[in-house]
Order: C-alpha cells, then structure tokens, then sequence
C-alpha cells in the first residue's frame, strides 16, 4: 500500500495529543515515540537493566520501576548523563518504532515526536502544533498547577515556538476552538491524501 509518513511536533502544551487524537479519529494512525520510551524502560525490559547500571536503584520507585521523574532530576542537570541515557534508550525506541511501522494498515502514518527541530533530525514532512507563547504558559500553568515563573523556565528549555514555525512544513494553529483545529486536520489529510491520489 503506498502511504504518506508525517511527522507530528509542538512545543510544550500547545496541544500534540489533541491533534493526535483527531488524526486517529479521521483514520490516519499515529505512532507516539514518547509513549515508546517510556515503554523500553519498564521493569524487565532490556533497556531497564542498562539504565540502571548507569544509574543505579536510586531511580527507582516503590514497585521496582524507573521513576521517571528522580530520572529526569539526573540528566537534566548532567548532559553527559543525559547523552548516555539517550544512546541506551534510542536504539531500543527505533527497533519498537519499526516493528510499528511494519503493523500499520492506514494510508497515513502520523509519527509523534516532541524534540524533531531540537535534536536537529532531518525529518520531513513535519506538521507542527502551534499555540502562541503567552497560550502555552496560561496552559502549563492550569495542566500542571504550576506557578508563572516554572512555566517559563520550562518553555524557555524549549526551543521558542515561533522558531519552529519557520521550520515547519505545515502548521496547526491550536490556539483557537477544538472545531477549528478539526477543520485544518482535516483540510491537512485531504491535502495529503490528493498526493497519493485519492
């Protein structure tokens, strides 16, 4: 079957799951990459093991899994870690994806990945999901129930949202109603879709 890959980016709390979600409801299939590492490094798996003899069972929760959050304390504060992490987890993270990709019957395949424009991956076309700065921390604030200031200290770990606009092969504008984020899904998929000449 001939398909068409997109690649599904954003910015914190612009909204990437929602419009996930309406690709699927509209019949593409989404693959989320994130989800995928969290998956790897479950209890038992091959990664789990690895990241532990880097880390050590510190990192570890009351159930025997790796808490994600004492993990991320780590590595965020030690790039060298966080590069170790990274070659532990990824190519686990691209054997799942591909396994994935080999089950997929829809004529579009939506990949979900986060931090495309910040890991420099040479990846098109990439659908960013876009909502304005000043959306992204009112969002933050209310999702995570966080003050102003950790608001912005995450955006601003971030690449600025209007920085991957330009980079962007198509944009989402989720900064309006769920309906009207609907309508450029849509309109997206029919654009999409004429290419594979239907």
């Amino acid at each position: 079957m001939e398909r068409i890959t997109i690649y599904l980016t954003g910015g914190i709390a612009t909204g990437k799951s929602t419009v996930a979600q309406i690709f699927r409801e509209l019949g593409a299939e989404v693959i989320d990459a994130d989800k995928i590492a969290h998956d790897v490094i479950k209890k038992g798996k091959n990664a789990y093991f690895k990241v532990l003899e880097l880390f050590g069972k510190d990192i570890l929760d009351s159930q025997g899994e790796i808490d994600r959050k004492k993990l991320g304390k780590l590595v965020f504060a030690n790039r060298e870690l966080l590069r170790k992490l990274e070659e532990i987890i990824h190519p686990e993270v691209i054997k799942e994806m591909m396994a994935k990709v080999s089950e997929v019957r829809s004529d579009i395949l939506v990949i979900e990945i986060p931090l495309i424009f910040e890991k420099g991956m040479n990846l098109k076309p990439v659908v960013l999901v876009y909502a304005p700065r000043h959306l992204q921390k009112d969002r933050l604030m209310k999702r995570d129930g966080i003050s102003e200031e950790e608001a912005e200290q995450r955006l601003n770990a971030q690449m600025d949202i209007e920085e991957k606009k330009k980079l962007a092969d198509y944009i989402i504008d989720n900064s309006g109603s769920i309906d009207e984020t609907r309508e450029q899904v849509k309109s997206l998929l029919l654009k999409l879709r004429s290419k594979l000449g239907k």
